[in-house]
């Protein structure tokens, strides 16, 4: 199933859901009703990312998740579309995706949702690759693997703008990211458009030249930490231990000592790489490892900027619901307040308030 009917299939699951649970909202239930002691958290493979498994694997997730008396599992999903349809469905309580795919997918879907940790923008971590051709402009006529309404087609509708050109001409091919490196092994293929870790590999290809990458539209790409709203509006302590248990691996990672080292060698392992592999990825990710700058990125004014691009790619390509009739159709709020789009209904929301409580030494 491709990804937009994917997307259709949620958002007629997800108003079937939300109906039953209207049928209930007039019963009397205790505030504390709804408040539990074990959490998942789906994540995939990419640069920005593996900070989660590394947490995992070393017991800081656990030792977070003891402080506050609850139990997180952290679990790794192949497919990254997948592991964003499993959280819009209910089978996660938190899960990484990028800005796009958050309004994209669950938003879109009827699941409320906070972009609860920013953890970085990627800056030159997406890329197009050309085979046999070095310009950005020898892409028009050709076919363009990429995972379809992702990121990926989203930086190719940029690159393609700055160059005077439109997606109409080009071609795109739905590919997954699990199959986009041995895609561009066959002759067939010609362009595509891919993050890393897929990314690297793709380039170590015969006559591959990357034309255009993420580092030309920075901070319009951005990986995070989305969290079911509902859930940490019931369970702050989950938010509280997953931001605390987020920060501590930042402060691990990006030292420049032998254990800092050594966890950026795990996660290089752990992707598909080695060390340097792993560091040269990090060298095109605007990591923010700290909280004061990931706090400062959300409250800036570049983030309303970039939202209100990305909501119109999305309502221009029909990913904001089949009963979006604008592109004001979902809400998304701001730390500062702000909500950009529908106010009553606000499906997106960037919460900086448990950043900032790490921020100043108060999780």
């Amino acid at each position: 199933m491709e990804l937009k009917q994917v997307k259709k299939s949620i958002v007629k699951l997800m108003a079937g859901a939300f109906t039953a649970l209207a049928l209930t909202s007039a019963m009397v239930v205790p505030s504390d009703a709804y408040a539990k002691d074990s959490f998942k958290v789906a994540w995939s493979i990419y640069v920005g990312w593996m900070p989660w498994k590394y947490a995992q694997d070393h017991g800081i997730i656990k030792k977070w998740a003891d402080k506050y008396g609850i139990n997180i599992k952290v679990v790794q999903i192949n497919d990254y579309i997948e592991s964003i349809n499993q959280y819009t469905a209910g089978g996660f309580d938190a899960c990484t995706m990028t800005n796009m795919d958050a309004l994209t997918i669950p938003a879109a879907g009827g699941v409320d949702s906070t972009a609860l940790i920013i953890g970085d923008f990627s800056n030159g971590n997406d890329g197009i690759v050309l085979k046999g051709k070095d310009k950005l402009a020898d892409i028009k006529g050709q076919n363009v693997n990429l995972v379809e309404l992702s990121v990926s087609h989203y930086l190719l509708a940029r690159a393609l703008e700055s160059v005077g050109m439109a997606e109409k001409d080009v071609k795109v091919v739905n590919t997954s990211d699990a199959d986009i490196v041995a895609a561009f092994a066959s002759p067939d293929v010609t362009a595509e458009v891919t993050w890393n870790p897929q990314l690297s590999e793709v380039l170590k290809a015969p006559e591959a030249h990357e034309v255009f990458n993420s580092s030309q539209i920075p901070g319009e790409i951005i990986d995070m930490l989305v969290a079911n709203t509902k859930t940490i509006r019931e369970n702050p302590n989950f938010a509280k231990a997953m931001v605390g248990a987020w920060y501590e691996t930042m402060a691990l990672m990006s030292a420049a000592d032998e254990k800092g080292t050594a966890a950026r060698a795990a996660m290089g392992k752990d992707s598909g790489t080695d060390l340097a592999g792993y560091e040269s990825q990090l060298k095109s990710t605007m990591m923010y490892y700290t909280p004061k700058s990931s706090f400062e990125f959300a409250n800036s004014e570049k983030l309303p900027e970039t939202m209100d691009l990305v909501r119109k790619f999305s309502f221009d390509h029909g990913l904001l619901g089949e009963s979006a009739r604008s592109v004001d159709a979902i809400g998304i709020s701001f730390p500062s307040g702000k909500v950009m789009g529908d106010k009553g209904n606000v499906k997106l929301r960037f919460d900086a308030s448990y950043v900032g409580m790490a921020a100043d030494g108060k999780l």
